[in-house]
């Protein structure tokens, strides 16, 4: 997979990709993140990428010119499968579309900043527009980081054990069970008898009843789906 993400400010965006489970995807080999500064595409000597709205208001918007040329000299050296623009008013991010993600070879992440970007990269140059949640952030670089880690984490080969992806909460639409690990007690405080017992069926049924426990507790709304 190859993922480019396009910001005004890479350093906010850097780190998440430099330790753990991204790092070690990348050293295999298994996808190249690209982060791209927007600035870089700026005519004028302050690398200017903002300006004010047409029609006043306040906060300034990410102007059109800087990311249309970033976003051909892309697109001419491969084809990509989605440009996805993080907006806090785009598609709830939801398990089934990181699933549908990692399936992709090539994607555009493109951060917005400041009061957003020009409507014309939405309506002309944008595929699909993805949140992360009901609230408003400084940047679409976190969320951007957020899309791109639980899409990396599903390609074959990034996780030691591939099984654990397929069973993290939401993948079934239910809340993943408790776990437990040593010493057996602690403080006085037990695991429970039968994650012991060493029979796998019992301890299966278990899990699952317990997953729909707090599923049914704390997001019932996932059994209605």
């Amino acid at each position: 997979m190859h993922i480019d993400i396009i910001t005004c400010l890479p350093r906010l965006i850097e780190s998440p990709f430099a330790d753990s489970i991204l790092k070690r995807a990348q050293a295999k080999g298994l996808v190249t993140v690209n982060i791209i500064d927007l600035r870089q595409y700026a005519t004028d000597k302050h690398k200017s990428v903002d300006d004010y709205a047409y029609g006043g208001g306040a906060g300034m918007v990410l102007m059109i010119e800087p990311i249309y040329r970033c976003i051909t000299e892309l697109k001419a050296q491969r084809n990509y499968d989605d440009i996805i623009y993080m907006s806090p008013d785009g598609e709830l991010l939801k398990q089934s579309i990181v699933n549908e993600l990692s399936l992709k070879g090539n994607l555009i992440f493109l951060c917005g900043h400041y009061k957003g970007v020009d409507e014309r990269v939405r309506e002309h140059l944008i595929t699909r527009e993805i949140s992360i949640g009901d609230y408003v952030l400084s940047g679409g670089e976190l969320a951007a980081a957020v899309v791109a880690d639980a899409v990396i984490r599903l390609i074959p080969g990034v996780l030691s054990d591939e099984t654990s992806a397929l069973t993290d909460s939401f993948q079934d639409n239910l809340i993943a069970p408790p776990v437990y690990s040593r010493p057996a007690v602690f403080q006085g405080w037990k695991v429970p008898e039968i994650l012991l017992s060493g029979h796998e069926a019992r301890i299966s049924q278990w899990k699952h009843e317990k997953s729909l426990e707090r599923t049914l507790k704390r997001r019932p709304d996932l059994l209605k789906e």
